[in-house]
């Protein structure tokens, strides 16, 4: 059958795409096969369901609440928060299913279901086959009292924030004190978790971005809109700014003087910090393919190996638990800290950077130059058969831009992995020099894969 799973869970238009129906089968489905996979020790087994602010939320939260019921599963509904948290509470909680109603940096009109099965990871390609597989086919279900409950469970922003201050260990003070910073929550599942836990920490906290009102998740703000945030660390003075996006699984910074600091950037600082504090297992650093050359020179000086992936979070920490790795994440800002979390978590992430602030008396801006970033261009080309990037005439020019560049820059040609389009991307000393490659790269792909 189609696959309805993308990399990152369902996700569609809301309500178009994705229907309360469609919901409904997939938490019966999903509560099926995870059950019967992982067991549970209790009587019955559980799921924690958990959302981020969109409108559209509130009807697909109770759609697959229904649908996990209907399959004989308990239900505590830990209404908004984010991805991150509704992965630790899956474990905390010792859940045998995790749901997160949520379509992460996307638009306000789109929205997406994730699962987490026991642990609080993600699903890998076989459990959602298995899935799909049961959709819209008949079976058993339970009747009287063997149906599920479904509960509100009350303390769950408190307990997210302790757990979220507990990880910077320092149970006898307020390890921020004296850090002005800025948090853009982007009117999404962070609004009300993250400045808790900034504040809880001893931070001063000017928070933009936490007024949701169903319609303005992600609208101009958070980490995929970052002059909200640069706007504000400059008017307030701050030490440095964090944005985290719609479900806050992702987190990019601003230093005091607006300058960006990325996810690469972000992985350097904590890699080195972890490292000095022996906790970079293997000194080794999991990253994406789209990593910044600057990041993988950054650390080869440094001592610490990095370990790169396809690009997507699920395979940076599909490596990480191969390898028992601490640390990886990518450009874009999910950070995973294992020893945390399971996931990326933007909250997390801006408390241990912060903590470094703090603990080092160091600016963010200085603490960002353990890279310097090459310039990198980026080229979409449309309309091509992204199936035949090993042509032989275009395998040639790639390996002729290679030897051009050398050591000091690098190139990828990556097909998507959704659309009839295949990306060059180049890193080069100089931005001229970077774009004039990639350039010349996407004319040979226009040429060698046109349709």
């Amino acid at each position: 059958m189609p696959r309805i799973f993308g990399t990152d869970g369902v996700r569609g238009l809301a309500n178009d795409k994705l229907t309360a129906e469609l919901a409904v089968d997939l938490g019966s489905a999903a509560a099926r096969v995870l059950v019967e996979h992982g067991g549970y020790s209790r009587p019955r087994p559980l799921a924690v369901v958990g959302r981020d602010t969109r409108i559209s939320g509130q009807f697909l939260e109770h759609a697959v609440v229904a649908g996990l019921a209907s399959a004989g599963v308990d239900v505590l509904r830990l209404r908004v928060l984010p991805t991150p948290g509704v992965a630790y509470f899956t474990d905390a909680l010792g859940a045998d299913v995790g749901v997160v109603i949520s379509a992460s940096h996307n638009p306000m009109p789109d929205n997406g279901i994730k699962f987490l099965a026991r642990g609080g990871v993600k699903l890998d390609d076989a459990l959602e086959r298995e899935i799909e597989a049961l959709l819209g086919q008949d079976w058993d279900r339970p009747t009287g009292a063997s149906v599920g409950r479904v509960t509100p469970y009350g303390p769950t922003v408190k307990e997210y924030v302790d757990h979220l201050v507990r990880t910077l260990d320092a149970p006898m003070g307020k390890p921020l004190a004296g850090l002005k910073l800025v948090l853009d929550c982007a009117h999404g599942a962070a609004s009300e978790v993250g400045p808790r836990a900034l504040t809880a920490a001893g931070a001063e906290v000017v928070t933009i971005g936490a007024s949701p009102d169903g319609l303005n998740i992600n609208d101009g703000c958070g980490s995929t809109h970052l002059e909200p945030l640069r706007k504000a660390v400059l008017e307030h003075g701050a030490d440095a700014g964090f944005a985290v996006d719609g479900d806050a699984d992702r987190c990019l910074a601003v230093d005091h003087t607006g300058e960006v600091v990325d996810g690469d950037q972000i992985m350097g600082i904590l890699a080195l910090a972890l490292r000095e504090a022996g906790g970079l297992v293997d000194d080794t650093l999991v990253a994406t393919v789209m990593s910044n050359l600057g990041l993988l020179q950054a650390m080869e000086q440094a001592g610490i190996d990095v370990v790169q992936t396809a690009v997507g979070d699920r395979y940076v920490l599909d490596e990480m638990r191969r390898g028992g790795f601490s640390l990886g994440g990518e450009q874009s800002g999910h950070v995973i800290m294992r020893e945390h979390a399971t996931t990326g978590d933007g909250i997390l992430t801006a408390l241990h950077v912060a903590r470094r602030m703090a603990t080092t008396g160091r600016s963010l801006r200085e603490l960002a130059g353990v890279m310097t970033r090459l310039p990198q261009v980026l080229v979409n080309v449309a309309g091509v058969d992204r199936a035949r990037t090993d042509d032989p005439a275009l395998l040639e020019a790639v390996a002729g831009a290679e030897a051009e560049l050398g050591t000091s820059g690098r190139v990828l040609l990556r097909p998507s992995g959704t659309e009839p389009l295949v990306r060059v991307m180049v890193e080069a000393p100089t931005a001229e020099q970077a774009d004039a490659v990639a350039q010349r790269l996407a004319d040979v792909v226009r040429e060698r894969l046109a349709l």
